[in-house]
């Protein structure tokens, strides 16, 4: 059997994640981490335990999923590169919420749309509060639920035909308060 070269394992890690094998592709991913940091590719190393981190998650342990993406915001950070560190944070988060830690989680989530509202980023930073609305609404916070839905698609420069329509339903309250 040939050995791969962490470029290599990260392909196959794609492969297997777009095939929906998510825990062979998050030991893939793993395995091309391990091997771009040897290397000495710390950022793509960090990058490649994010997809493991969306793989484990996928997979159904977001246990794993936490511990593979724990140690990357501080390589982006060192590194400067906001929108993967607020990435990074929102794959902590999203693995936090799996795990029912949901203060946790709603910190990391903020935390992730402040730095993706730095980074110019707003689809993803409207994802974000999505998320964050969902886990307040389960929490019984609904008029933060709404406040952060609302601010995810107002932030949206170009909305599609779904946003642009809960834009508009969300405006509706403040039109009777007027």
């Amino acid at each position: 059997m040939d050995t791969l070269n962490p470029q290599q394992l990260a392909d196959e890690g794609q492969a297997e994640y777009s095939k929906g094998e998510y825990l062979s592709a998050a030991r893939l991913y793993k395995a091309a981490a391990d091997g771009f940091l040897a290397a000495g590719n710390e950022m793509v190393a960090a990058e490649m335990a994010n997809n493991c981190s969306v793989a484990f998650l996928k997979g159904g342990n977001a246990e794993a999923a936490l511990e593979a993406v724990l140690d990357t915001e501080s390589v982006f950070i060192n590194n400067g590169d906001i929108l993967r560190q607020a990435m990074a944070i929102g794959n902590q988060a999203a693995a936090l919420e799996k795990l029912k830690r949901v203060d946790e989680a709603l910190a990391a989530y903020e935390k992730s749309a402040e730095l993706l509202k730095e980074a110019g980023e707003f689809e993803l930073r409207a994802y974000v509060f999505q998320s964050m609305s969902s886990l307040q609404l389960r929490k019984g916070e609904y008029l933060d639920a709404y406040a952060k839905m609302l601010d995810g698609v107002m932030g949206l420069d170009k909305p599609d035909l779904k946003q642009r329509l809960l834009k508009s339903l969300m405006q509706i309250p403040f039109k009777f308060l007027r």
